[in-house]
């Protein structure tokens, strides 16, 4: 019987200590330091930005399953070092303990490419600026032989997890590790502006960020690679802390850009945070940043952000965890502070200004009501609207509100106003039995007013519409079919999307199927919607796609149905819901109040 075959030992056998096996030392790091394909281009990467380079390649095959080619033109790597680059612990990074509370590069552990090593059939290709040729190092073997290539270095790694198959199956499709590899270097391209990058997939190019300079580089970049909607619907964020360091820098400088609260998203998809040009997730900054946004955001909306930290690297501790992706703050409370106090100045001038127009008496003067608008919080803000219009009361049959509201324009002409000082008529007690009455107004786009037989009621026509087409949807998800009826559409909408989305879009067909969405792949970045479902065939068909394929990128498809498909239909509905300052008519608000009577909850 081998050792292999051996049982395990009881509880409370006493077993020897022995040292472990190399192979089996690598693996176990392996297991911390790689976790998909992501995991290896992105230390490639940091390794090629520490090299000094200014072009990365990164080429793919199946996801990065099959292949990872990350090729620089950095500095390269001596010939008589390139073995020395695969052992565990060896890095150029660091030599002391001084070296190591201080890092001040992307990589200094010395784990990664041993760990690939043990996983995967790897060979480094590199030269320097002072050799006649390149050398080729085989992982396997250790050989060395020479090889034609420019100042640089190539990593190459296939057939990951091909040692450890068990890994392999917790991998996800092809198309959704793409996504995250892309995901890797596009944090990296977010930080790096003067670099330029491109990705590639079984021989197609499907990113590329090309290199930029001057002042407005990092805007540049920002553009590029989250859209120039993210630049526009943003203000620039430039902090420095009171505090000074031993050489007059500010102890913490905060800057980047910070999203308009029109700007914010459902999910957190688009928050970025760097300490020293590294991409972290810290709970510190997070809440920090959210801070910011207390009083300008409602619910669960999520702000962006590109935020990046420069402090003292002796004050923030990187050799947390081998991904090196967490850190510690030796002073959290300065950081939270400056992160914070940096996007509310962001933030702030919109308010200032109004301040300052007092100032400036050729100025038209603002309504008061906005201004107070702007001084209250945003759960508030509804009772302080400007030039608000009332409509004036009219007899008429309750129509068809949600066959009647997608097709009217928003910019039709109101109705005449009510006229405020005229007194309850005598005829409120022969109104109708309806709970919610009889509609008389509109506020602002906003509100219904409407009178029954008690008095007047105020209805958010928006949150109200939201919950008709929620419950609408979970009762048509809770049939016997468990499907949600869909209508084709007769010209598909398409859409340029994400890497992100498109695999999601392919990942998760089938419950897309069950939510009465049908969205495919109409070429490698488009994606086409040609069905809907029935309730919400006249709404925003892209829109509801890309807010479902949001969700759906964060959950686990086989089980979402059964775990979480009433957040997805409260997105659903909440796309299919009338829109704040849309103008209704008489019949659309009386045909909203009944149908708002007749829905559950």
């Amino acid at each position: 019987m081998t050792n292999a075959s051996l049982p395990s030992p009881l509880p409370g056998t006493r077993r020897p200590i022995r040292d472990l096996p190399d192979e089996l030392i690598s693996q176990i790091a392996a297991g911390e330091v790689v976790e998909r394909p992501a995991s290896v281009v992105r230390e490639l990467v940091d390794n090629a930005l520490d090299a000094g380079a200014r072009q990365v390649t990164v080429r793919l095959m199946a996801g990065g399953v099959r292949l990872i080619l990350v090729e620089d033109d950095g500095l390269g790597i001596p010939r008589e070092e390139l073995p020395v680059a695969l052992r565990r612990h060896a890095t150029s990074k660091i030599a002391s303990l001084q070296d190591l509370e201080a890092v001040g590069t992307m990589g200094f552990r010395g784990e990664a490419l041993a760990a690939i090593n043990s996983i995967a059939d790897m060979s480094l290709l590199s030269r320097t600026l002072d050799t006649e040729h390149a050398w080729q190092l085989d992982g396997r073997t250790g050989e060395l032989t020479p090889a034609a290539r420019n100042r640089g270095t190539s990593v190459e790694v296939r057939e990951l997890f091909y040692a450890t198959p068990a890994r392999r199956k917790f991998l996800k499709t092809d198309a959704t590790e793409l996504a995250h590899c892309i995901e890797a270097v596009r944090r990296h391209a977010l930080v790096r502006p003067d670099v330029g990058f491109a990705i590639w997939h079984e021989g197609k190019l499907v990113e590329q960020w090309r290199a930029c300079s001057g002042a407005s580089a990092h805007d540049q970049r920002l553009a590029d690679v989250l859209g120039s909607d993210f630049v526009a619907q943003s203000v620039a964020v430039q902090y420095e802390s009171p505090a000074r360091r031993a050489d007059g820098q500010p102890a913490v400088r905060v800057w980047g850009r910070a999203g308009i609260p029109d700007a914010a998203r459902a999910r957190a998809d688009q928050q970025f945070a760097y300490v020293n040009g590294r991409f972290v997730r810290d709970k510190v900054l997070t809440h920090a940043a959210r801070s910011a946004y207390e009083d300008v955001l409602h619910g669960h909306r999520q702000p962006v952000y590109a935020l990046y930290i420069e402090m003292d690297p002796a004050r923030v501790d990187v050799n947390v965890h081998p991904t090196k992706i967490e850190v510690r703050f030796r002073d959290s409370r300065e950081v939270h502070q400056a992160v914070r106090y940096a996007t509310e100045d962001a933030l702030a001038p919109p308010r200032a200004a109004l301040a300052a127009q007092a100032d400036r008496p050729d100025t038209p003067p603002q309504p008061a009501a906005e201004i107070i608008k702007e001084k209250l919080p945003f759960s508030q803000q509804g009772w302080a609207q400007p030039a608000i219009n009332l409509r004036a009361a009219q007899d008429g049959r309750v129509a068809d509100f949600e066959a009647t509201w997608p097709a009217r324009s928003t910019s039709s002409s109101p109705a005449p106003a009510a006229n405020l000082d005229t007194a309850p008529s005598a005829a409120a007690d022969s109104l109708p039995a309806w709970p919610l009455g009889r509609a008389i107004a509109q506020l602002q786009g906003i509100y219904v007013l409407a009178e029954n037989a008690q008095g007047l009621v105020i209805v958010d026509m928006h949150a109200a519409h939201e919950r008709i087409v929620y419950e609408r949807l979970k009762s048509q998800l809770d049939t016997a079919t468990a499907r949600i009826a869909s209508q084709p559409l007769l010209i598909p909408a398409t859409f340029a999307a994400s890497p992100q989305e498109v695999a999601t879009a392919e990942a998760s067909a089938e419950t897309l199927g069950t939510l009465g969405l049908e969205i495919t792949a109409f070429s490698p970045r488009t994606l086409a919607v040609r069905a809907v479902p029935t309730s919400l065939a006249l709404g925003d068909a892209v829109e509801l796609a890309r807010s479902v394929l949001a969700e759906l990128a964060q959950m686990d498809s086989s089980s979402v149905v059964q775990r979480a498909h009433n957040e997805l239909l409260s997105t659903m509905a909440c796309h299919g819901a009338v829109r704040a300052n849309r103008r209704l008519n008489l019949d659309e608000m009386n045909a909203l109040l009944r149908q708002m009577e007749a829905t559950e909850r």
